[in-house]
């Protein structure tokens, strides 16, 4: 379940990033210095080693200096790194590098309210850009600037922060791959192939003792020791997508670490959701907001001329696809291309013109536009290594974190019956998924999210026809943390609601993180402005 799959495996929040094989991690892997004793054994023992970590990381802050140029961020941003563990229960063993950056409040050091941490999602997606939000002075977020600095960092394993591997980049992006809608048992077993070998390719080039720890209960504790070495005794938090179950087992494993939290487009924190029904559910809300988008694209038949009816838009789907599987377009796109690509319009509303308008250039006869587009850049081999970096830290997040079914007989009744009626993503979507189904990991329980001593009150936001995270996520949240408020945007569907231009939303997120100020109920909020052709 992703907030944006790369091209070619199925799309990936992007993240700058470097190859790294098993020896190049086990290299950049040191032990620190000092050395002591673990923590005792105990369920609780990882509960010690993080306070252990956050400890000698307020002790040793963060030693802020300009960017590296090749980074893309631009002064006044600052980038440094936070020492972690590999392993909370080994505090004392080998540790990682995450990298960090920020930019500090616009306002006067009297408005000043700390820092402002952020995570966008993935699992896999790099926060890196956050601080970019005041360079690029994004009106959404100058009132919030004003009061805190915006903090960015690479998750464990993502980006710069000790990046893993699953596959050779320039095989990941490689193209045209199967068609992911089999025709045939035989086309099942070679899926069946595909996803084992990938499931052994991140063992192989990331190593047991990465992979393992590769969880979100850890991330969890990472960013508790971020927080940490900014010197902020609280956290202010902002997740969204994946962020959100990040922040939610956050709240869960540090309630009282915690001074505000919103998180947006949220997935359902509920174990028995993490994360083989989480992404079933997925399916079937993609193809609601797929059918929205058909809705708008026939709506505006002026601009695309595509039809004039759904009905007549998703015949030109099908047909485009029919093409592309008798014979791949420029010789790289067929279906798995064309859902990578065409996916981000039932994510993201930004997405909609973009999307609809190489639909539209292919059908008048200008099939580069889709090439470009939905077709692989073995060129680009820094995006290349990004890309397959997020898919890699993706799956090694959700299938360390949780037992999978390990029965092919159930994914394949589950994902032929659910197709039936959601083909748009169903089949997609399993076979990304199915290197959990042979992980080589042992893989975790997950946390049992809930309200602990000192939560502060929470603020949830969510639209009714997200696709990624369906609304049912942000109702569980809402339950599971008491106090928390709710604020529903109706009849919208992007995923990432908070950076929109909403003012019902905007203000609220303004009030709440400004003023530490929620509405005494939940609140509805109207849908944003339907993007226009």
């Amino acid at each position: 379940m992703r907030d944006n799959r790369p091209k070619s495996r199925l799309l990936a929040l992007g993240s700058a990033g470097a190859l790294v094989t098993a020896t190049l991690i086990a290299g950049a892997v040191s032990a620190p210095a000092a050395s002591a004793a673990a923590a005792r054994p105990g369920p609780d023992r990882e509960a010690k080693g993080a306070a252990i970590a956050a400890a000698r990381a307020a002790k040793a802050g963060i030693d802020w200096q300009d960017c590296p140029a090749d980074w893309g961020l631009e002064k006044p941003i600052q980038c440094g790194w936070v020492s972690v563990p590999v392993d909370y229960a080994h505090p004392y063993g080998k540790q990682i590098k995450l990298a960090v950056d920020r930019i500090g409040n616009t306002g006067t050091p009297q408005e000043r309210q700390g820092a402002l941490v952020y995570n966008p999602g993935g699992p896999g997606g790099s926060g890196l850009k956050f601080p970019r939000r005041v360079t690029t002075k994004n009106p959404v977020w100058a009132n919030v600037a004003k009061a805190y600095d915006f903090v960015g960092f690479d998750p464990r394993g993502v980006g710069h922060s000790a990046p893993i591997s699953c596959e050779d980049p320039q095989e990941f992006v490689k193209a045209p791959k199967m068609d992911p809608v089999p025709d045939t048992e035989a086309d099942k077993t070679a899926q069946r192939k595909l996803a084992r070998q990938y499931a052994d390719g991140c063992l192989e080039r990331t190593g047991h003792a990465m992979l393992q720890q590769m969880t979100t209960p850890n991330t969890a504790r990472d960013l508790d020791v971020i927080r940490a070495a900014l010197g902020e005794k609280k956290l202010n938090y902002l997740g969204v997508s994946y962020g959100t179950y990040l922040g939610a087992v956050y709240g869960t494993l540090f309630p009282g670490h915690l001074r505000r939290m919103i998180v947006d487009s949220v997935v359902n924190p509920a174990r028995e959701n993490i994360w083989y029904q989480a992404n079933l559910n997925q399916d079937i809300a993609f193809e609601g907001r797929w059918k929205d988008w058909e809705d708008w694209v026939a709506a505006n038949d002026a601009a695309f001329h595509l039809g004039t009816t759904r009905a007549a838009v998703q015949a030109k789907w099908l047909e485009l696809r029919a093409t592309a599987k008798k014979s791949p377009i420029g010789g790289v796109v067929g279906p798995a291309e064309l859902i990578s690509f065409f996916q981000s319009a039932p994510y993201y509303d930004s997405s909609w013109v973009p999307v609809a308008t190489v639909f539209s250039k292919y059908f008048a006869g200008d099939t580069k536009a889709l090439v470009d587009a939905a077709g692989p850049n073995l060129s680009n081999t820094a995006g290349n290594i990004s890309a397959e970096n997020g898919n890699a830290v993706y799956t090694a997040v959700e299938c360390t974190d949780a037992k999978w079914p390990t029965s092919w007989q159930r994914w394949n009744r589950d994902n032929t019956r659910l197709n039936r009626d959601y083909p748009f993503m169903t089949w997609a979507n399993a076979w990304m998924n199915l290197p959990c189904a042979t992980w080589p990991v042992k893989q975790r329980t997950p946390v049992e999210v809930g309200t602990g001593k000192g939560l502060p009150q929470v603020l949830i936001v969510q639209s009714t026809r997200d696709a990624a995270t369906p609304y049912e996520g942000a109702v569980e949240l809402h339950k599971r943390f008491e106090g928390s408020r709710l604020i529903t945007e109706k009849d919208a569907g992007s995923h990432g609601v908070t950076g929109l231009v909403n003012p019902c939303i905007n203000q609220r997120v303004d009030a709440y993180l400004i003023d530490g100020k929620l509405d005494g109920a939940d609140v509805t909020c109207g849908p944003h402005a339907t993007p226009k052709p």
